[in-house]
């Protein structure tokens, strides 16, 4: 991903980082260059912010602090076909009730 902008820090590596960023795995000169990156760049705030709730919302239903890679994509996908405006597909709120 790229936002199109010149940045001293490429979107991409600032995209490979964040978790090191959230996890506070970074040091301080990276953080820097991260931090100012995000004060600049609008998609990968969006971004931190999105991967910043999601950490957040594992951490406070399952007591830990990641989710399973398995579950984070789905997650993320689902996060992305409801932001597209696409049908969700295995959303039980979306499924009629099963009749036996």
């Amino acid at each position: 991903m790229s936002c199109g902008n010149h940045h001293d820090t490429p979107c991409e590596d600032v995209l490979d980082h964040l978790y090191e960023y959230l996890d506070n795995e970074m040091g301080a000169a990276e953080c820097a260059k991260l931090r100012e990156h995000l004060d600049e760049c609008s998609p990968c705030l969006e971004k931190y912010g999105l991967e910043q709730a999601i950490k957040a919302l594992v951490k406070r239903s399952c007591g830990c602090d990641a989710a399973p890679a398995d579950l984070r994509g789905k997650v993320l996908a689902r996060i992305e076909r409801i932001r597209a405006g696409l049908p969700v597909e295995g959303d039980v709120l979306a499924e009629p009730a099963a009749q036996e």
